[in-house]
């Protein structure tokens, strides 16, 4: 026998007359918008007990989901159970906000709701986690290569606050790979240009510009307020800074480079787990000298490059700070772009490591002036 399928509108009616409305979404789902009067049973639950939630097998009931297709699988499980009046709401809660039905919203703005909706359904994520988003602050070194991913996927996702240090201006040359700026911007600081396009894109963002070369002076002004700190520097100098500062700090730091074809990325957090991650200095105790560091205006890259790492790292940041999966503690990622392959390399901390070996006192920053062989 076939189900029957109702409309919105039908659906409203039936309820006002009695019938229950059964809203089968997830949590998260629901709190985002509901049909006013429905009630809630996840479809998990209803259907791995639907005497405990609906006795009557032959009362009328109704099924409502996010666009109609849960809905109609669980009336059709639910006739297969001995059910013998059970239709599902055709469009779902989607057809009902469209019609203009009345719903009942979590405390959420609009522009909020529909930015983020993506989010918003992803039960990893949800309000719970799109507030939390909202609410943390990422610092990025560098908005060159790597940093215009960074910053502009980071500021898309909602991450309310960002600082962003720089002390370059826009070169033609850059506009190669660096996305965030535009060849109007030629000339300009580029912490200006970033925050310019991370606010057109969301002006939902707080966003901090510092026209600085981050250095063992302003290195802790810089990332002190953070959360997670992502380094998008192209020198050797601040990329040690950084390190130092969030294991001194306790913040986790997301690392990435890249060279001519080739990226690595990878998260150092020894501040937060000494002895169980390493930190950048366990793996390169010290900076090479500069002859074995070609820049990029010398090795050159291929432009989309620092866009694959750059979003790698804009990835582990948004995972560090939402607690999901695993990082990359621990995990050294390789891209060959050539050969269009990823690799790993297992990590471990140094016990012997200067600055993160459990138990040793913060030596202190020292500046190095060490140029990098991985440009931004």
């Amino acid at each position: 026998m076939a189900i029957e399928r109702i409309t919105p509108a039908q659906a409203r009616e039936r309820s006002a007359r009695g019938v229950p409305l059964i809203d089968i979404r997830d949590a998260h789902e629901r709190e985002v918008a509901h049909a006013t009067a429905s009630r809630h049973v996840p479809m998990t639950a209803l259907e791995s007990s639907p005497i405990s939630h609906v006795p009557d097998l032959h009362a009328p009931l109704m099924l409502i989901c996010e666009r109609g297709g849960r809905s109609l699988r669980a009336a059709q499980r639910l006739e297969a159970f001995g059910y013998t009046s059970v239709a599902s709401v055709d469009g779902g809660t989607a057809a009902w906000v469209a019609d203009g039905l009345p719903v009942e919203r979590a405390e959420i703005d609009r522009d909020f709701h529909d930015r983020y909706s993506r989010h918003l359904r992803l039960p990893q994520v949800g309000l719970d986690g799109q507030r939390r988003l909202e609410a943390a602050h990422v610092a990025i070194v560098g908005a060159g290569g790597l940093g215009s991913p960074i910053a502009y996927y980071l500021g898309a996702a909602g991450v309310g606050t960002l600082t962003i240090a720089d002390d370059d201006v826009v070169d033609r040359s850059n506009l190669q790979r660096q996305i965030l700026h535009t060849d109007a911007a030629i000339g300009q600081p580029k912490v200006a240009s970033a925050r310019r396009a991370v606010e057109a894109l969301n002006p939902r963002l707080r966003v901090h510009a510092f026209a600085e070369r981050v250095a063992a002076s302003n290195v802790e002004r810089l990332v002190g307020e953070a959360d997670v700190v992502v380094d998008g520097a192209d020198n050797f100098a601040a990329r040690y800074l950084l390190n130092d500062a969030c294991v001194k700090l306790g913040k986790p730091l997301v690392y990435g480079a890249v060279h001519r074809f080739d990226g690595q990325a990878s998260v150092f957090d020894a501040g937060r787990r000494r002895g169980d991650a390493p930190c950048y200095r366990c793996l390169f105790p010290e900076a090479p000298p500069p002859d074995a560091a070609p820049n990029c205006a010398e090795a050159g890259v291929l432009g989309v490059l620092p866009g694959v790492i750059g979003l790698v790292q804009a990835t582990e940041a948004i995972k560090l700070l939402l607690g999901l999966g695993e990082s990359l503690a621990g995990r050294l990622l390789h891209f060959d772009a050539l050969a269009m392959r990823f690799r790993e390399t297992r990590l471990r901390p140094d016990p012997d490591c200067a600055v993160c070996s459990p138990g040793r006192e913060f030596p202190g920053y020292t500046d190095c002036e060490t140029v990098c062989a991985t440009p931004g």
